[in-house]
């Protein structure tokens, strides 16, 4: 029995097939003045992949009401947290993987942190996308660790 199975029957669930596109965005890695990154391109970006189930855009406390405000137009659900920004988001996409809450996990930093939640993601069968806000300061060890890339402005 694999560990999907086992996992399902430890919860009660069935093994469900995944589908869609779940989209994480680290704020305070991607909106920076030197990226000049507009979030209709990052949700774009994710869109080619499927229909997405999620969007979201992690944001510290230092986040203005205008950003958050944007962001939720553009169909973004805002999570502000006072803690570790990447903490949070890692954690949500460790969760998405585990409870197989979309069929592709796209995150959009340009922070190596998330590699290990990309792998998880990865190992449970699902695919993975990593989104850079341009090709300053990018690391390559994301795009690495995800199936497929893209960089915005490229």
């Amino acid at each position: 029995m694999g560990l999907l199975a086992r996992l399902s029957d430890a919860v009660g669930g069935d093994e469900r097939t995944p589908r869609g596109v779940a989209l994480f965005v680290d704020g305070p890695n991607v909106l920076r003045e030197e990226f000049d990154v507009d979030l209709d391109d990052v949700r774009a970006a994710a869109a080619r992949e499927g229909e997405l189930v999620t969007a979201r855009l992690y944001l510290d406390e230092h986040a203005s009401p205008g950003l958050i405000q944007a962001a939720e137009a553009r169909g973004f659900q805002t999570v502000v947290t006072s803690g570790d920004v990447d903490v949070k988001l890692a954690v949500d996409v460790t969760r998405f993987a585990v409870e197989r809450r979309a069929a592709t996990i796209a995150v959009a930093s340009r922070d190596t942190d998330f590699k290990p939640a990309l792998e998880t993601a990865n190992e449970y069968g699902l695919r993975t996308l990593a989104i850079a806000p341009g090709m300053y300061g990018r690391s390559d060890a994301l795009p690495n660790s995800a199936d497929a890339s893209v960089t915005l402005g490229e």
